[in-house]
């Protein structure tokens, strides 16, 4: 019996393996696999059903449920709505991805571009600004790529603040669209950031600041 049962392991495992290897590989080119993967059913929302005003309305519900603030603002009112929001957090020294538009830049503030700069350089700003690719308004999620204006990632995990800029045309309804947004640069590396930094031990206490920003706080270009 121990014999049949480690067999039985060891079949499963291979079986498990080989699943692993043939997904590793691509996506299938099988005419009969790529048929059931066409047909699975996709009952879940895939496309937007609100209107602009609401959509925006969702974004904003879903981020403050995760304690961020939200600001809308119409463009040419950029410089003084980051000028305000990082006064609010007196924020003074703030790193910046290369490609972010100057424009955007206040005065008063020391703005100093990333460089290369390492995680201990890092952790001496005050805060981070970057601008996102897209947003999702159901989840509460601003996605950040490694492209000008958005910077790598250690960029957005170090500082303990993070203002990020969004714009409006940016923000879908679901996954599924933002996912669809992200297809043609999906080989970069993309961050997820739905609110603050925040995890919670055993006993539920909930610790912000673990694995990235503290503070998160969201512009949106109207």
């Amino acid at each position: 019996m121990p014999s049949e049962l480690s067999s039985k392991a060891l079949s499963s495992k291979a079986e498990i393996l080989s699943r692993i290897r043939k997904a590793n590989s691509g996506p299938s080119t099988e005419p009969a696999a790529r048929a059931d993967w066409e047909t699975l059913p996709r009952p879940y929302t895939r496309a937007s059903t609100l209107n602009p005003e609401a959509l925006l309305d969702l974004f904003e519900d879903r981020l403050r449920d995760y304690d961020a603030t939200v600001t809308r603002t119409p463009l040419h009112n950029l410089p003084a709505a980051i000028a305000a929001a990082l006064t609010a957090r007196h924020k003074q020294n703030i790193v910046i991805p290369r490609g972010l538009p100057i424009e955007y830049l206040p005065e008063a503030f020391t703005f100093t571009p990333d460089e290369a700069l390492t995680s201990t350089q890092l952790d001496t700003f005050d805060a981070v600004l970057t601008a996102s690719t897209v947003a999702i308004a159901e989840t509460g999620t601003v996605v950040l790529q490694t492209v000008p204006g958005q910077g790598r990632r250690a960029l957005t995990l170090v500082p303990d603040y993070h203002l990020c800029i969004v714009r409006a045309q940016d923000i879908v309804q679901t996954v599924p669209e933002a996912f669809g947004r992200l297809q043609p640069t999906a080989a970069l590396a993309t961050t997820f950031i739905s609110g603050p930094s925040a995890t919670a031990d055993i006993e539920m206490t909930r610790i912000k600041g673990v694995h990235g920003p503290r503070v998160l706080d969201v512009l949106i270009i109207i």
